[in-house]
């Protein structure tokens, strides 16, 4: 029999503290689509969407949220932080049609003195007042302790006279803010059972942040101690450094410890793609599980070991999150390597050919080149002598942009010794040309990959006249590993314009 124990509520906060990231704004439609995913794919308990009475849009799009939530039965898992105010956090939740407040409490004597310069008892009648009005409106309520890490470190009597007071109130859960990051695991352990033995009927979940990188350790801590519920962030989104992980937190948890969540380990890829795109946040490419290097093995040695046994591979399996090894090619690559990325281009060279592969692959990285798989069969074709005959060329491409002009394009393509011209129109040079080469590839009836990252790389402290490496990641509905193709040229528009011809010769090659 499963102890129920066992399983921890997940809390996924990137739509309202995530918000608080520097730059970070969500449109109701991408508040909708990311709590969609979050609830429906990713599997998280619940959703903290907003804070109440923040902005006439804010109202508009908790509205159209609750309004899908109702019509899929979800409804009582999107939540809304509130604030102690009587009535008005509880109206305009009423007008919203929200059913859970998380209210804002202060869990720190110092926070409560020299913020709201009030005495304990008058802080908590107000909560009071507020907590009966939502009963009366039919609301739930959860209450955060603002500060709590602190609180508890600097002033625990009050921490114990605040739990002893809002317990007795119609409260749900409580939740254990490090609103500032300041816990240790060590801090986090000592408290949680402390607060648990004391008050061993309340559900306390715990609130981190990242200040001092320890937000995942002290999650670990947290729920060792007796914490049922934890609050995450996709891509570990947030004030400052962030609040804690959710893709690092759920592989941590699920790897080390007895409990267990709902989430969907093979869907934490595609969250956190999805809120950087919508974020507008890039994530580093080593950020652990999520990051573009993380299931990268750069060494030859290492790629020989994964091939007698797996011996550089840790539980962390990239086939967990939808994802696959990666065998990067460049100056510390060896035949296994090689090897490794022809397995996954279907190919197989003699022993001869593929020596002088790798001879070629550690001959561009050291002149600091960045060398992919699609890049092989070009590099095969030229140590072997062979011609690598591609029916498609561009030929020519004007591409015209700039301030108050339309973008537009004008491109000549040779495709099996035809000739095409075409012209398209579009929000961007590079758009522009890609309107204009659809129209093309519609008649020849070929379909390309969608664009899924677009990076252009300029060498730091050089000229204007100096190349420009752009390098495109293409990826299909299923596929596990994208295309990645590069283009250089000192014109932007144009090492785009190459890294997408390249493409195309992958597919038609």
């Amino acid at each position: 029999m499963t102890d129920p124990n066992a399983h921890i509520q997940i809390l996924d906060v990137t739509l309202r503290d995530g918000e608080q990231t520097n730059g970070v704004s969500f449109s109701w439609e991408q508040k909708l689509n990311i709590t969609k995913f979050l609830l429906c794919d990713l599997k998280v308990n619940r959703v903290e969407i907003a804070s109440a009475r923040v902005s006439p849009g804010e109202f508009e799009a908790v509205k159209k949220i609750i309004q899908w939530a109702k019509s899929e039965g979800l409804h009582d898992k999107i939540e809304i932080l509130g604030f102690v105010d009587f009535d008005k956090t509880v109206t305009w939740m009423r007008d919203t049609g929200v059913k859970v407040l998380n209210l804002l409490t202060k869990g720190s004597l110092n926070h409560l003195t020299n913020q709201l310069r009030k005495t304990p008892d008058e802080h908590f009648d107000d909560i009071r007042k507020t907590v009966l009005f939502a009963k009366e409106h039919d609301i739930k309520v959860n209450v955060y302790l603002e500060d709590w890490s602190n609180g508890y470190l600097h002033s625990r009597d009050y921490v114990i006279q605040y739990l002893n007071a809002i317990s007795k109130l119609p409260v749900n859960r409580f939740f254990l803010a490090d609103t500032l990051g300041v816990m240790s695991p060590d801090e986090v352990e000592r408290a949680i059972t402390d607060l648990t033995s004391l008050f061993p009927a309340l559900w306390f979940e715990f609130h981190g942040h990242n200040d001092y990188d320890l937000a995942v350790a002290n999650c670990l801590a947290a729920v060792k101690s007796g914490a049922k519920g934890l609050h995450v962030a996709v891509n570990g989104l947030g004030e400052r450094a962030g609040n804690s992980p959710l893709e690092a937190v759920i592989t941590a948890l699920h790897d080390k410890t007895k409990y267990r969540t709902q989430v969907v380990e093979k869907e934490i890829t595609n969250a956190s793609r999805l809120v950087e795109v919508f974020s507008g946040k890039r994530i580093s490419d080593n950020r652990p599980i999520v990051g573009e290097d993380v299931f990268t093995q750069t060494a030859g040695i290492h790629a020989d070991g994964d091939k007698k046994g797996n011996l550089y591979a840790n539980p962390i399996l990239p086939e967990r999150f939808g994802r696959s090894r990666v065998y990067a090619l460049g100056k510390l690559a060896g035949k296994a390597s090689i090897t490794e990325n022809l397995k996954q281009l279907g190919m197989v060279l003699s022993p001869e050919i593929e020596k002088k592969v790798l001879a070629r692959v550690i001959e561009l990285g050291d002149q600091n080149k960045t060398v992919t798989k699609e890049d092989l069969p070009y590099i095969i074709a030229d140590v072997s002598g062979e011609n690598l005959s591609v029916p498609f060329h561009i030929t020519s491409c004007t591409v015209t942009s700039g301030i108050g002009v339309k973008p537009t394009a004008n491109l000549r393509i040779t495709y099996k010794e035809t000739v095409y011209d075409s012209q398209g129109e579009g929000d961007g040079g590079y758009d522009a040309f890609m309107n204009a080469l659809g129209k093309t590839l519609q008649i020849l009836n070929i379909t390309i990959p969608p664009l899924f990252n677009y990076e252009v790389r300029i060498p730091p402290g050089g000229n204007t006249n100096a190349l420009v490496e752009t390098v495109i990641t293409w990826k299909r509905e299923g596929d596990r590993q994208p295309i990645r193709t590069i283009g250089i040229d000192s014109d932007q528009q144009v090492a785009a314009i190459k890294a997408t011809e390249k493409l195309l010769h992958i597919i038609l090659g």
